[in-house]
């Protein structure tokens, strides 16, 4: 997980936030302008015809284009799993990531249907953060260099990326950074899971309760709350979100955990992720919650709460097919159709 001799820093990360460049206003014209001149009644495409317009706003060029879609999977390994939080042990999410190499996870399927470039990036998977519900997660420079490394994934040449995670207890992390960020008790922002119920769902809530007993007194703003009681894969999300704004590459997030790893950026700067979409409400109940926060309207609602980036990959289908409708339907002048009368 090296990033260079040098250690990161979280207020290097904040300064960076700060020079997020904005959207491309002339490129979102242009494609708002060929939208009105397609074959079909104004709006009649939906929010494919936002997208569309998203994508050429965010890529800073028209048409847009999306010929290397690239779809990533962080992995990391949390210390709060030693609680019982989860209906899987920890070892799962090395098991898991091999399953990715190998080719037999569903998001490898999914990148199969939409010609998207998988990678898996592990994480430390033997050093996993700290129990949140002891002490900070992380301390500063781990926290600040998962987030670098997470910025390493938006390579040159990449149309689009989707993000995703994978990590035993990480909807438990997930669950205390929202709470951390936008208040609310703990039983509000907990659910299953891995379809954890019961007496373990109710020892998730009361982790989730002592984290914040431990850490909201201790203050702090965005970045520090994720330092508390995110972790790494969150972490390399949020950075990833950041690197991608700067080169100008537009983000599908996943479910819960990954966009509560963007929330973070949100609760510093509600602007930062405008170049973001969600792809799916995820049937974990406090994602529901986060998207009226943060006020995103998912593309899917299809009750999936897997992780591994698959509702993002799945996203990418429909994103295709409005690109696909935006740079191909004839104007109504090349195909000699009559526009509206009045």
């Amino acid at each position: 997980m090296a990033t260079g001799d040098a250690a990161a820093t979280l207020d290097e990360m904040r300064a960076l936030l700060r020079e997020l460049p904005g959207p491309d206003l002339e490129a979102g014209t242009a494609a708002a302008a060929r939208e009105a001149q397609l074959t079909k009644p104004a709006g009649a495409l939906g929010r494919l015809e936002e997208l569309s317009q998203w994508l050429a706003t965010w890529q800073g060029k028209h048409p847009p284009v999306l010929r290397h879609p690239r779809t990533a999977v962080f992995a990391a390994n949390h210390g709060v799993a030693r609680r019982g939080v989860s209906a899987y042990p920890a070892e799962v999410t090395a098991q898991m990531v091999a399953n990715f190499v190998a080719g037999g996870a569903a998001v490898n399927q999914l990148c199969r249907s939409v010609d998207a470039d998988l990678r898996v990036y592990e994480m430390a998977l033997d050093q996993p953060t700290r129990d949140l519900a002891e002490t900070a997660a992380m301390d500063e420079e781990e926290c600040a260099k998962a987030m670098a490394y997470g910025m390493m994934a938006v390579e040159p040449g990449i149309d689009i990326i989707a993000l995703g995670e994978m990590g035993i207890a990480n909807t438990t992390s997930a669950a205390a950074l929202c709470c951390a960020l936008f208040g609310g008790s703990a039983a509000e922002w907990v659910g299953p899971g891995t379809g954890v119920a019961g007496a373990t769902l109710q020892r998730k809530i009361a982790v989730v309760d002592a984290a914040m007993a431990l850490h909201r007194p201790a203050g702090g703003d965005a970045f520090e709350m994720l330092r508390r009681v995110g972790g790494l894969e969150l972490a390399a999300i949020a950075g990833a979100v950041m690197a991608a704004r700067i080169g100008r590459v537009p983000v599908i997030l996943d479910g819960f955990a990954a966009t509560a790893a963007a929330a973070v950026l949100f609760a510093a700067d509600p602007r930062a992720l405008d170049h973001c979409l969600v792809a799916h409400r995820s049937a974990e109940p406090g994602h529901a919650r986060l998207l009226a926060r943060i006020g995103k309207a998912p593309l899917l609602d299809l009750g999936m709460r897997l992780g591994e980036a698959s509702g993002a990959t799945l996203a990418l289908a429909i994103l295709k097919a409005a690109v696909a409708c935006h740079t191909g339907m004839a104007t109504f002048a090349e195909a000699q159709v009559s526009t509206r009368s009045d």
